[in-house]
């Protein structure tokens, strides 16, 4: 099998991914299917931090503007993540991929807490480590902490897995003529407020010069071509 061309890279999965066709909750075909993915991939040598949504199960922005507290609803969008990150941990060791939780929210009965020296070392060793409840802060979303980790671990890219097949000048399901990019500036999707990721995130990888690949994650096989460096999407840069 082909080597990786990357050392080490954070893999950013939206919680909506898991949910498949159904929507909402855990798709447990969907999971299996994604672990499957993330294994072969792994096999090529490359170190892997995941940092999953939760917008499968609770969104604390859609309930936050029903008039929940933000802080509230942020936290429980926190715990909903940590319910995707035992899921995909579980779907993971059934392929024999070993793998360790660590939480932003110390919860020491479910998940290592959220330690930045111990996650490397867990790296280095060959371990996949899942990133649970996000930053551990309300008003920062999933995307800001997967930038936030990757950065914390020295990832070379930070990878979105996304339910589109890349970056396009508007959305591509409502637009029969949307255009998708190959390559994009941050500046240019700042400036454009395209929806890749929130804008604090994408500010954060641009003064670290985080490079960022979109690509579709429904496609078996897409995450193992993303790390053997080919074509499959857009990169922010």
């Amino acid at each position: 099998m082909k080597k990786s061309v990357y050392k080490r890279i954070l893999l950013k999965l939206s919680g909506e991914a898991l949910a498949g066709a159904q929507g909402t909750g855990i798709n447990t075909e969907v999971i299996k299917q994604i672990a499957k993915d993330i294994k072969v991939a792994h096999e090529t040598g490359v170190e892997i931090g995941i940092v999953i949504g939760g917008g499968n199960i609770f969104r604390g922005i859609a309930a936050s503007a029903q008039g929940m507290d933000r802080a509230s609803s942020d936290y429980m969008g926190m715990l909903a993540t940590c319910i995707n990150s035992l899921a995909l941990q579980d779907a993971l060791e059934k392929e024999n991929v070993p793998t360790r939780v660590q939480s932003a929210i110390e919860m020491a009965e479910i998940a290592e807490p959220y330690i930045r020296r111990r996650a490397v070392r867990h790296l280095e060793k060959g371990r996949i480590v899942i990133f649970g409840a996000g930053t551990g802060n309300p008003y920062f979303t999933t995307d800001t902490a997967a930038s936030l980790r990757a950065m914390e671990i020295n990832a070379e890219v930070l990878m979105k897995a996304t339910k589109v097949d890349g970056i396009y000048d508007k959305d591509p399901t409502k637009h029969k003529d949307a255009k998708r990019y190959d390559k994009i500036s941050y500046i240019e999707v700042l400036q454009q407020g395209l929806q890749v990721m929130d804008s604090t995130a994408i500010s954060l990888c641009m003064d670290n010069k985080l490079p960022i690949m979109t690509f579709d994650l429904a496609k078996p096989g897409n995450i193992l071509k993303a790390v053997q460096g080919e074509s499959i999407g857009t990169i922010v840069h």
